[in-house]
């Protein structure tokens, strides 16, 4: 199960450890979900989901001073004898010093932030969706052409990293070449990242390691990118029948997400960084619901209509 840690949460939300004596290292967060624990708060525990980030707005927090001590006691340890990764006290509210004995007691951290609750809570949401997505690696090369998120796949030696290189200097931008971590950010989104190890770096045969990056500029590199399409280069078989309208689209699987799909073929003197070029900036535009061959396909039935009639009025 994919994990990330506590600490890496409170680094990327800037938060606040009120509690520095309990070690935080350790603590792993595993769902992207956040639980606002009001009924706990008044004692119902059923189906309580203990193992979500906790988070206290200011509801929950003027409830827990309404109470009496005896009972805000009460409550507070039993809340915090979960296992809870961590609760966070958003809009600078200050925990209950009877809170704190409770979470120091049970070795919960507290944590705080300046934000607002639904604003804290909808970038965190965001945030872990993206860092717990399921993924999975891919060989090929992912490229940001015109916007559109193109992975360009094929056999070692096909000519991937070339394509991407005359992209990159047709002014278009590099996320990742060789391999590519595809994550299913949702059911119809996935996102492509660079392991930190290739991050910016191309393999040119005959030539080696080159840095992009260092070459071309920052402009020339993207560390994220959404996959829309999927480029798909084989060698040229001239026994095989190759689509050349494109009436039907093509799909293939990436955990359980379907994306478009071209599959192109190498032939010497084929300008590849053209094609997906081409094939990117047409994708776009049956997004936009204009798509040439339909267009081609209802000029030909027009022309075959018109011609009919003409033979009928003969």
């Amino acid at each position: 199960m994919a994990s990330i840690s506590l600490n890496k949460l409170i680094d990327k939300m800037k938060l606040e450890n009120l509690t520095p004596e309990i070690e935080t290292k350790g603590i792993r967060i595993t769902l992207p979900d956040l639980n606002r624990p009001a009924l706990q708060l008044t004692g119902y525990f059923e189906h309580f989901d203990a193992t979500r980030l906790q988070v206290v707005g200011f509801v929950e927090y003027t409830y827990v001073e309404s109470l009496s001590e005896e009972r805000k006691r009460e409550i507070c340890n039993e809340l915090l004898s979960y296992d809870i990764p961590a609760i966070v006290f958003c809009r600078e509210l200050q925990p209950d010093p009877i809170f704190m004995e409770a979470a120091i007691a049970h070795r919960i951290p507290i944590l705080s932030t300046k934000k607002a609750t639904s604003a804290f809570m909808a970038e965190t949401i965001r945030w872990l969706n993206v860092e717990l997505a399921p993924c999975i690696s891919v060989h090929g090369v992912l490229v940001d052409v015109y916007g559109e998120g193109v992975l360009i796949t094929g056999e070692s030696g096909i000519g991937k990293s070339e394509a991407a290189l005359e992209l990159v200097k047709r002014g278009h931008r590099l996320v990742t070449d060789d391999v590519v971590e595809l994550r299913k950010v949702s059911d119809e989104t996935l996102v492509g990242t660079a392991p930190d190890v290739t991050k910016h770096l191309i393999e040119l045969r005959g030539i080696g390691i080159v840095d992009i990056k260092a070459l071309f500029g920052a402009s020339s590199v993207k560390d994220t990118q959404s996959v829309d399409l999927v480029i798909r280069l084989e060698d040229w078989d001239k026994d095989k029948e190759y689509d050349r309208l494109g009436l039907e689209e093509n799909y293939t699987e990436y955990l359980g997400n379907k994306v478009v799909c071209h599959n192109i073929p190498i032939r010497p003197g084929r300008n590849l960084a053209i094609i997906c070029e081409s094939a990117a900036v047409n994708h776009r535009q049956k997004k936009m619901g204009y798509n040439a061959a339909q267009e081609l396909y209802t000029r030909v039935q027009n022309s075959l209509a018109r011609r009919r009639d003409e033979e009928e009025e003969e």
